[in-house]
C-alpha cells in the first residue's frame, strides 16, 4: 500500500516519506520516558522528607522548607524552586531511611539547638522514665537524628496528656520491653497508664465462639 501510487500527486506514501519525513527523524532519547507524579513536601527536624511511609534526606540547611518532589517508579528528585537539590533511588520499604552523607550536618552545627544531649535531658526533666525512653529511641538509629521526631512527638504528649501520665506510661512501656513511641501513645490513648499495674480484669472474660480451641484441640 505504501508503494502504491497517488492518483493525483506523483510519487507514493513511501517516496514522500523517504523525501520529506526520513531526513528529519532523530535518534530516540537514551533512556526511555517516565511518568512522573510531583508532590510537595516538608523537610523536617531530622533533615528528611517522608514519602509513603519511607523518609529520604534533604541537605540540611533546609530544615523546614518546603520542596516539590518528582516521583518515578524508581527515583525520588527533590525540587526547590525549579532546581534539583538532591536524588534518591525510590524505596518501597515503609519506616526506612535513605540518607545521604553530605546531607548531614557536621556535629549537628546546622540545628544546635536539637541535639540528642537536649531531647534527652528534656525527657529527664520530666522522669527518669522518660529520659530513659528518649536515650533508647536515639540509640536504636544509625544516626540519632533519625529519631529526633519519634522522640518530639514523645515529648509532646506531655502538652496534651500532662506530665505524670507520660512519665508513668513510660514506665510501663519500658517494663514491657517496649520503648517506640507508637508504645506509649497508645498506652495514654487507651488509659492503661491509669489502670493499677497489680490488679487483673476479673470483670471480663473471653465468650465461647466457634473459633475459640482449647488444649484439647492439639491432642
Amino acid at each position: 500500500m505504501n508503494e502504491r501510487p497517488f492518483q493525483k500527486l506523483p510519487g507514493s506514501r513511501a517516496s514522500t516519506f523517504a523525501e520529506l519525513d526520513a531526513p528529519a527523524l532523530m535518534p530516540l532519547p537514551a533512556s526511555r520516558y517516565e511518568i512522573a507524579r510531583f508532590k510537595t513536601v516538608k523537610v523536617h527536624i531530622d533533615y528528611h522528607i517522608e514519602l509513603d511511609g519511607h523518609r529520604y534526606s534533604a541537605p540540611h540547611p533546609l530544615v523546614g522548607q518546603t520542596l516539590e518532589a518528582r516521583l518515578t517508579a524508581r527515583s525520588v528528585e527533590l525540587l526547590m524552586r525549579g532546581n534539583r537539590i538532591a536524588s534518591h533511588a525510590r524505596s518501597s520499604r515503609p519506616g526506612g531511611f535513605t540518607t545521604v552523607d553530605a546531607h548531614m550536618p557536621a556535629a549537628h552545627r546546622a540545628h544546635r539547638d536539637w541535639t540528642p544531649q537536649r531531647l534527652i535531658q528534656w525527657g529527664q526533666r520530666i522522669g527518669v522514665a522518660t529520659g530513659e525512653v528518649v536515650t533508647r529511641i536515639l540509640e536504636q538509629n544509625k544516626h540519632p537524628e533519625h529519631g529526633y521526631r519519634s522522640c518530639l512527638g514523645l515529648l509532646g504528649l506531655a502538652k496534651r496528656y500532662g506530665t505524670d501520665r507520660l512519665e508513668v506510661a513510660c514506665e510501663r512501656t519500658l517494663a514491657l520491653g517496649a520503648f517506640k513511641y507508637r508504645h506509649v501513645r497508645d498506652m495514654l490513648i487507651n488509659n492503661r497508664d491509669r489502670l493499677d499495674p497489680d490488679s487483673t480484669d476479673a470483670g471480663w472474660t473471653s465468650p465461647e465462639h466457634p473459633n475459640l480451641r482449647g488444649p484439647g484441640h492439639y491432642q
